[in-house]
């Protein structure tokens, strides 16, 4: 009775950890994280766990319990979506690459100069003793155009990832 109260306790706490993964819209994630939580209630109802109490049962009564009881056919049947549930975002996962990696060699995943500083000129003009006035953002950034490059690559990464 307490491996079954602790392991029902676990998997719904697991399942209820997916809800909010689904709800935040990372469904191969709530795909993983529900598999996990439903495999301590199918070990309790299939008979494979037991806290406390004695270690094990007798073959011969775990055999007579999976024959007669439907409860002990449920935890196999919740053994069997646990594993479904998990080659089914392995699966989803591996397609989600594929189809990724087709678009990925087209476009880069960040432009060239992004790891430059944006300010790297005003601070080195303000070192110099230029006036500050005419070393802001707009003077360094006007001759090379790579303002609207940048928003163009950001656009395009919130586009790739459906954002």
């Amino acid at each position: 009775m307490f491996t079954t109260t602790v392991c029902a306790a676990l998997s719904a706490a697991g399942l209820a950890i997916a809800l909010l993964t689904a709800y935040r819209r990372r469904f191969r994630r709530a795909t993983k994280i529900a598999a996990l939580s439903l495999v301590p209630v199918g070990l309790a109802m299939a008979g494979l766990v037991k806290l406390g109490g004695k270690v094990g049962k007798a073959t011969g009564d775990w055999a007579t319990d999976l024959v007669f009881k439907p409860s002990v056919w449920g935890g196999f049947g919740v053994l069997a979506v646990a594993v479904v549930l998990w080659v089914a975002q392995r699966f989803a996962g591996e397609r989600a690459k594929r189809k990724a990696g087709g678009g990925a060699a087209a476009a880069p995943a960040a432009a060239p100069a992004a790891s430059q500083p944006a300010l790297g000129a005003g601070r080195a003009g303000k070192s110099r003793g230029s006036a500050p006035a005419t070393t802001g953002r707009r003077g360094s950034g006007s001759g090379s155009g790579s303002g609207d490059e940048d928003f163009s690559d950001i656009e395009a990464i919130l586009k790739k990832h459906g954002i």
